[in-house]
């Protein structure tokens, strides 16, 4: 039985445009693909070991043609809209009280920045969980079979009983493999607000 939902954010509750975002950044930075190291710079910050300064600072060095301006903005061109559908369904859920409601997002302060900047509701949507985990505030990342051991001992949770949604299948799989019920999500096709329904099963 299902008595803490653990959600990611991003192509759960705000939109995402990864593929648009990857494309203006090749574009920008005149690469055909990323390289290993703006890859390893990039996981370093989201998960809190780079300042917002240092991460910039990384950019600029090795991109001199950029503005600090044009980097953040072409950091946060992956942010997109968040329904305020979904916001209703998370109070919702909190108002009833039946669920033990937690966030696990990677994620970083430029982004976070953003979205309390852009999104009118960020308090309100914070509030409607028990806890909320962002990568860079506790300094672990997703797949990492740790941050969800972090999870699961803070909030002495047994695996059985949880259900973790995220829409990358990697995370999925790592938290499945701790005997987490998982469900990989398609924010293509699939929306959170319908999560009784895709996955009844569980409930």
């Amino acid at each position: 039985m299902i008595k803490t939902i653990i959600f990611d954010f991003g192509d759960v509750f705000i939109n995402l445009d990864k593929e648009g975002a990857m494309t203006n950044a090749l574009e920008l930075f005149e690469m055909e693909e990323l390289s290993e190291d703006l890859i390893a710079i990039n996981a370093l910050y989201e998960q809190g070991l780079l300042s917002t300064d240092e991460f910039i600072d990384f950019y600029r060095e090795n991109f001199p043609k950029l503005s600090k301006q044009e980097i953040i903005e072409a950091w946060n061109f992956i942010i997109c809209d968040f329904p305020p559908k979904r916001l209703a369904f998370i109070e919702q859920l909190a108002k009833d009280k039946k669920y033990n409601l937690i966030l696990l997002s990677n994620t970083n302060e430029l982004h976070i920045d953003c979205i309390k900047e852009h999104i009118s509701f960020y308090d309100d949507f914070k509030a409607a969980f028990n806890k909320f985990y962002l990568s860079h505030e506790i300094m672990l990342r997703k797949p990492n079979a740790d941050i969800f051991e972090f999870v699961l001992k803070e909030n002495k949770l047994k695996p059985e009983d949880c259900l973790f949604i995220d829409d990358t299948l990697e995370n999925t799989e790592a938290a499945a493999k701790l005997g987490i019920n998982v469900w990989n999500n398609d924010p293509k096709t699939e929306d959170i607000v319908d999560l009784f329904t895709i996955k009844s099963e569980l409930f």
